[in-house]
């Protein structure tokens, strides 16, 4: 283990942090707003067709696939743009929801809304077939070939299957996650297709000042939130500071940290526990950003990323040059103090969550005996920034329980114990406030669940529990 990096010069933590449930009640009342208008606006959209003579137009088949394809065609479109919203990394999203909460949002939103675009495509194809005396396939190439906007449209439709067939589990587990990221950039162009035919061939829309004022306020306000805070604003950011890799420290058998240096590095903002998008900016990698959550709180003297080896890219962080120019998205994410509600804390790490962990550690505001940390490694010997944890915590009057060796039954996140107890009651043991705490859980998905299983058992509130994935 790398002795260097256990002597790292702690960063002083916060001096002050608001606790008390009327902080949370004022972000669930913030949700709510939100929540109420996306709603608002589907209601809208599809109060406007049935205003516009809708409801009247149900007295034959074509008029009813006519009235079908146009609703489905509103109501698809506006779900589509919040759709696109949710993974735009907005912070004012992130801030309310958490990146993991807003994409596992994103992914329940797919599949009804291909199922309902696919009805629009459907309705709108019989329909026009009926009409014309054609077979749907003779009717299917005619509007493609002849009708303006209408091949963009259908190559946009195209583009929507690809995306929401790949994100469906059991493809997406086939997918590496570079391959999963360069195919969902495929979202974008299904929009950008899809928007022409809205405009020039739709009846709900042109010459009708009330609808064109919603639909391009609402496509501007998409647009201009996913081209500032998905490509603007991480290039301005990164421009100022000239982000470099200034040393690259074993900390385990398959675990580095990387040191990145740059100028003014408080202007990158950020709070211990939260995550950016790094991308390593060479031939090979400049295309491929990844989620690594900071391992040391913010400073002004370098960004540190803990990273263990679980694929090729991780696997080539340890020969990562000096020098080597690096690109941030972020931060993100709500794994941090500002959801902290009580005085007292417990800090529970494995693995991958060594890092988030022990920068809350370092930064959080506490009295000795405030925070209590569980780590769960495999061996003492080999256990990722086990050393810096055991100074923090002497340091600052914090419990530490390292908690080693293989696991004591199928269903227990502990290691083996003699007497054989269960977690609950091993857990009230070393963590004996743990129902009054504030608890973070960062570790791999299903161990995590594990943790949260126990701390529902012993009493812990579900708004006290903060557990944050790098959900995609």
């Amino acid at each position: 283990m790398n002795q260097e990096a256990s002597e790292i010069t702690l960063t002083p933590p916060n001096q002050r942090v608001r606790l008390g449930a009327k902080k949370y009640l004022e972000l669930k009342r913030s949700q709510d707003i939100i929540e109420t208008i996306a709603w608002f606006t589907v209601v809208l959209v599809a109060a406007m067709f049935f205003l516009d003579g809708g409801i009247t137009q149900f007295s034959s088949l074509t008029d009813i696939l006519g009235s079908i394809s146009r609703l489905t065609a509103l109501v698809g479109t506006n779900l589509l743009l919040i759709h696109t919203l949710l993974v735009a990394r907005v912070p004012w999203l992130d801030a309310l929801y958490g990146h993991d909460k807003v994409t596992i949002a994103h992914k329940k939103l797919g599949k009804p809304i291909l199922y309902i675009i696919s009805a629009h495509f459907l309705a709108s194809l019989i329909q026009f077939a009926i009409l014309d005396g054609k077979s749907l396939v003779d009717e299917m190439v005619y509007l493609f070939v002849e009708v303006p906007d209408m091949w963009s449209a259908t190559v946009g439709f195209t583009l929507m299957i690809v995306v929401v067939a790949t994100s469906i589990n059991a493809a997406r587990k086939k997918l590496s996650y570079e391959a999963w990221y360069i195919i969902h950039l495929l979202a974008y162009a299904s929009i950008l297709a899809a928007v022409p035919h809205q405009f020039t061939t739709g009846s709900d829309i042109a010459g009708k000042p009330l609808q064109t004022l919603y639909w391009v306020s609402l496509y501007l306000f998409v647009a201009l939130n996913v081209i500032w805070y998905r490509v603007l604003a991480p290039i301005v950011a990164n421009l100022g500071v000239g982000l470099k890799v200034t040393r690259v420290t074993r900390e385990s058998s398959d675990t580095v940290s990387v040191y990145l240096g740059g100028r003014g590095l408080e202007r990158l903002g950020g709070q211990a526990g939260q995550f950016y998008m790094l991308r390593i900016m060479n031939r090979a990698n400049w295309a491929k950003p990844h989620p690594f959550s900071i391992s040391a709180a913010p400073n002004n003297r370098f960004v540190r990323f803990t990273i263990g080896a679980r694929g090729d890219f991780t696997n080539a962080m340890a020969d990562l040059k000096v020098g080597t120019r690096v690109f941030l998205e972020g931060p993100y994410g709500v794994f941090t103090e500002d959801r902290r509600t009580q005085e007292k804390v417990t800090l529970i790490a494995a693995g991958v969550g060594a890092p988030p962990i022990r920068a809350l550690a370092e930064s959080m505001a506490a009295k000795p005996g405030d925070i209590t940390i569980l780590y769960r490694v495999r061996n003492h010997e080999d256990a990722t920034l086990l050393g810096e944890l055991k100074s923090l915590a002497e340091e600052r009057g914090f419990h530490l329980h390292v908690l080693a060796g293989s696991r004591g039954s199928a269903n227990s996140w502990l290691p083996a114990d003699e007497q054989d107890l269960p977690d609950q009651t091993r857990l009230i043991k070393m963590a004996p406030y743990v129902s009054e705490s504030d608890v973070y859980v960062c570790g791999p998905a299903a161990w995590a669940k594990s943790v949260e299983k126990t701390l529902q058992r012993v009493g812990t509130p579900a708004n006290q529990i903060h557990v944050e994935e790098f959900a995609w």
